[in-house]
C-alpha cells in the first residue's frame, strides 16, 4: 500500500485549521496538534488499516519543543523507511498575524509575558529552518478562507492536479513588497511605465491600450521569450524532482499596468505550451 501523507505546519494565524479543513473535505485523514515524535506511530496504524486510511493530514506546531528537532528526525526516520512526507508551511506578515490573534481575543502560544509581536517573532525565528525545507509555502496575508482553500487544493486535490505541475503566475507591485512564497520573482521595472502616459494611467494592464503600450516596448518581446524558455526548463526540472506547485510572481512598481500584463501575456504563452497555468494580481486596484 502506497500512503500520503501531508504535514501542515506553520506560524500561529496563518491558517493551518483552514487548509486542514479543506483537505479533510477533499478525502484526507486529518489529525490535528499531533507532537512530531508520533508521526511516525500515526503512519503504522494507517499502514495497518488495510487500506481505509492512504491518505494522512498531520496539522503540528510549535506547541511541541523541540518542535523543529522532532519534525526533522521523524520526518528523516520515515524517509528510511520509504514513506515520503510533503510539508506545508503557512506563513503570514506581522500586520496580518496581529490582526488575525485581536479579531478572537487570544494571547499568541509564545508571547508569554511579553506581547504579542514578541510571540510571533520567537515562532517565526523557531520555525526558519522548517520553512527552508517545506515543499510548499504559502503566505497568507493577503488571501481569504476562499483563495486559501483553492491554493490547498491546487497543490493536494488529486482531481485538480490532473495536469503534472500547477503553475501560478501573480503580478504584484514592488512598493507593497515581495511574495514570500514565490519560487521565482522577476522584475518588470526596465520597461517604460504607462503610469506616466495620461490617458494610460487610470487603466490597467488587462485593458488592450495599456497591452499594447507594454508590449510593444523594447525589450517586452525579449524578455518573454527567455521568461518562457526558463519556465520551461524549471517545469521540467521540478516534475523530475516531484514537485507538483510552483508560484511564479512578475512585478513592477505598483502591480497595476506593466507586471499584469506581462503576467498575462506569458500566461497564454504558457498556456499555448501545455503547461496548467492560473493568473493571479495581487496588488491590481490598490492605490
Amino acid at each position: 500500500m502506497t500512503l500520503e501523507l501531508v504535514v501542515v505546519t506553520g506560524l500561529s494565524g496563518a491558517g493551518r485549521s483552514t487548509a486542514a479543513h479543506h483537505l479533510e473535505d477533499l478525502g484526507w485523514f486529518v489529525v490535528d496538534n499531533l507532537p512530531p515524535s508520533l508521526i511516525g506511530t500515526m503512519v503504522d496504524l494507517a499502514l495497518g488499516s488495510e487500506g481505509a486510511v492512504e491518505k494522512i493530514v498531520v496539522v503540528t506546531d510549535t506547541r511541541s519543543r523541540p518542535f523543529a528537532g522532532d519534525l526533522d528526525t521523524a520526518l528523516e526516520q520515515l524517509a528510511d523507511r520509504g514513506t515520503r512526507a510533503r510539508v506545508l508551511f503557512l506563513e503570514a506578515n506581522d500586520e496580518a498575524l496581529v490582526r488575525r490573534f485581536d479579531s478572537v481575543r487570544r494571547p499568541h502560544p509564545l508571547q508569554g509575558d511579553g506581547g504579542l509581536v514578541d510571540g510571533i517573532a520567537r515562532e517565526r525565528d523557531l520555525l526558519r529552518d522548517t520553512r527552508a525545507k517545506a515543499d510548499l509555502v504559502l503566505d497568507t496575508s493577503v488571501l481569504n478562507v476562499y483563495e486559501l482553500r483553492d491554493r490547498v487544493g491546487a497543490a493536494f486535490d488529486a482531481r485538480a492536479s490532473a495536469a503534472p505541475l500547477q503553475l501560478t503566475l501573480m503580478s504584484f507591485g514592488y512598493k507593497y513588497g515581495l511574495p514570500v512564497d514565490a519560487d521565482l520573482v522577476v522584475d518588470c521595472r526596465f520597461l517604460p511605465n504607462p503610469h506616466w502616459v495620461p490617458e494610460l494611467r487610470p487603466q490597467t494592464g488587462q485593458d488592450a491600450a495599456v497591452r499594447d503600450y507594454v508590449l510593444s516596448r523594447d525589450g517586452a518581446a525579449e524578455f518573454l521569450d527567455r521568461y518562457e524558455g526558463l519556465v520551461q526548463l524549471l517545469a521540467h526540472g521540478y516534475l523530475r524532482e516531484g514537485k507538483r506547485y510552483a508560484l511564479l510572481a512578475v512585478g513592477c512598481t505598483g502591480g497595476k499596468h506593466r507586471s499584469v500584463a506581462m503576467a498575462e501575456e506569458l500566461a497564454r504563452r504558457l498556456g499555448d505550451d501545455g503547461l496548467e497555468v492560473v493568473v493571479q494580481h495581487r496588488d491590481l486596484g490598490r492605490e
